[in-house]
């Protein structure tokens, strides 16, 4: 190990859920990050700016002297001699994007920080389910990694209330800073925890999220509130028509007989009725145009009380 260092620590991460653990371990003066691994940087937009991951373009920006690897995969010979040429005490992961091979995985202990209560929601978006199934409390969880899908003994926990209204970005930023305190603790304090077994009889699978789960229908605001609070900003709710609805909340008012009817229009927002409920609407982005208020969205569409959203 080199002097003045306790662990040696190599990172995998992506997103700036990553960020926030890195950043900890970046710090602490007991551990010494040898690499960061992240994907590759991906072209964005219209014209396809190649982009660097959020992890990497903190490191750069914030000056880290460490060395960074973008392998297209982990199953190559030459990528998993690099990682054991690096001699990780512990291997950390968090929203890395690949799943680990045994061979990477037999290097050194792979601690995963996923932001769940495991064995609940295993998966690729546990914060987005947390929210989508109204739960109160979620959490992280800090797992010796194992071959299977989040399958591997857990190590320890930290536990987060889930705050009304509160939308995915804000849950993120909780879990991320708790996620980075846990992390800290549980390397430093590794041969000293006992790991437990997760129970496969309790276990929930929380899928991939795609655009089309944002198109939502004026049928229950509170499931529509639901939604609105899980998929912000990406990939935001949507009407079939695509207009993109960025702000809302339920309303204090009753629904109406239509569905979609215009109940009330205030200086700050509008209400609409749903089959069940009501909607308060603010900021709306009508497809491929700016945002704007939902006031002067139905002002430009001629609309007032009585008349039909749609």
């Amino acid at each position: 190990m080199s002097q003045g260092f306790g662990v040696r620590v190599l990172f995998m991460g992506t997103p700036d859920y990553a960020w926030a653990i890195l950043e900890e371990l970046l710090k602490d003066s007991e551990i010494e990050v040898v690499g960061v691994f992240t994907q590759p940087d991906k072209p964005v937009g219209r014209k396809k700016i190649l982009t660097p991951p959020f992890v990497k373009k903190r490191l750069i920006e914030d000056g880290f002297d460490v060395d960074i690897f973008q392998p297209k995969s982990l199953k190559d010979d030459s990528v998993i001699d690099s990682i054991r040429g690096l001699k990780p005490d512990f291997i950390v992961v968090a929203a890395y994007g690949q799943i680990l091979p045994k061979a990477v995985l037999d290097i050194a202990p792979c601690i995963n920080l996923h932001a769940s209560l495991l064995p609940r929601y295993r998966g690729a978006s546990p914060i987005q389910s947390s929210l989508l199934n109204r739960d109160k409390f979620t959490g992280v969880t800090a797992m010796k990694m194992d071959v299977g899908l989040d399958t591997g003994d857990i190590l320890a926990y930290s536990f987060v209330k889930i705050k009304e209204d509160m939308v995915v970005g804000e849950l993120f930023d909780e879990l991320s800073f708790s996620a980075s305190k846990l992390c800290l603790d549980v390397l430093k304090k590794f041969d000293d925890i006992k790991p437990l077994k997760q129970f496969d009889c309790d276990s929930s699978y929380a899928k991939k999220i795609k655009r089309e789960d944002g198109e939502v229908d004026l049928v229950d605001s509170e499931e529509l509130f639901t939604k609105y609070r899980a998929y912000t900003p990406w990939p935001g709710i949507f009407l079939k028509s695509g207009l993109k609805l960025l702000d809302i909340k339920p309303s204090d008012l009753k629904s109406s007989e239509k569905k979609g009817e215009i109940l009330r229009i205030e200086e700050d927002f509008i209400t609409l009725s749903c089959e069940k409920g009501a909607l308060d609407i603010y900021r709306v982005q009508p497809k491929s145009k700016r945002q704007m208020s939902a006031k002067e969205y139905i002002v430009g569409k001629r609309l007032k009380v009585g008349d039909t959203f749609f």
